[in-house]
């Protein structure tokens, strides 16, 4: 059976474009996966507790499943990430916040993204330690950030790719929902331009 593991950043809940489109696209894998299980995690309504000096500690002494199991400090990070290594596809919809991804994102990462757990240094470099699996990334923003008309940079896209690599996760779509706050005309083509590339990125396999 296939687990589909959903992510959802935005504050707004199920009013955010993002989470609108997480529904659609959510949809369209249903009928992929028949029977499939979803498993949700809704970081605007409870975010995950932000690293401290115990979860460094630990880190550094409990590399392993094995290792962390009872370790308070690690609780939640082997919580997290033991549903994405039981995941076989994963949805993120989040919202750019300041030219980048909005804080309870970054703390979902900062619990994941462990050296030892899901990644290892070597001498070329971030090894990660997940298996591989198709991940979908809505981004929602009120403005432009993507060329020709970016008005604005964009540090989220780049970097969320980068760190899911980092853990062994390659196959990224990103699907950009850009100038919601722009007008109808913009937000309507929001909403198609993902459409589109969703129904393209499933028939491709």
């Amino acid at each position: 059976m296939t687990t589909i593991l959903r992510i959802d950043c935005s504050p707004h809940g199920t009013a955010a474009h993002s989470w609108r489109m997480a529904d659609e696209l959510m949809l369209k894998l249903g009928q992929r996966y028949p029977g499939s299980a979803v498993v949700r995690r809704d970081l605007g309504a409870q975010p995950p507790p932000a690293i401290d000096q115990a979860f460094a500690a630990a880190m550094r002494d409990h590399q392993t499943a094995e290792a962390a199991r009872g370790v308070h400090a690690l609780a939640v990070s082997e919580q997290l990430i033991g549903e994405l290594e039981r995941s076989d596809v994963l949805v993120i919809s989040t919202p750019m916040h300041n030219y980048t991804v909005p804080a309870n994102l970054k703390a979902w990462i900062d619990q994941i993204v462990r050296f030892g757990r899901t990644f290892q240094s070597t001498a070329e470099g971030k090894v990660g330690r997940l298996a591989d699996r198709p991940a979908f990334v809505i981004v929602s923003a009120g403005g432009f950030f993507l060329p020709p008309r970016a008005k604005q940079p964009d540090f989220l896209t780049a970097y969320l790719g980068s760190v899911l690599a980092t853990i062994g996760i390659r196959d990224v779509t990103i699907l950009p929902m850009e100038g919601l706050t722009r007008g109808d005309g913009p937000m309507a083509e929001a909403y198609a331009s993902v459409r589109l590339a969703i129904d393209r990125r499933l028939a491709a396999g």
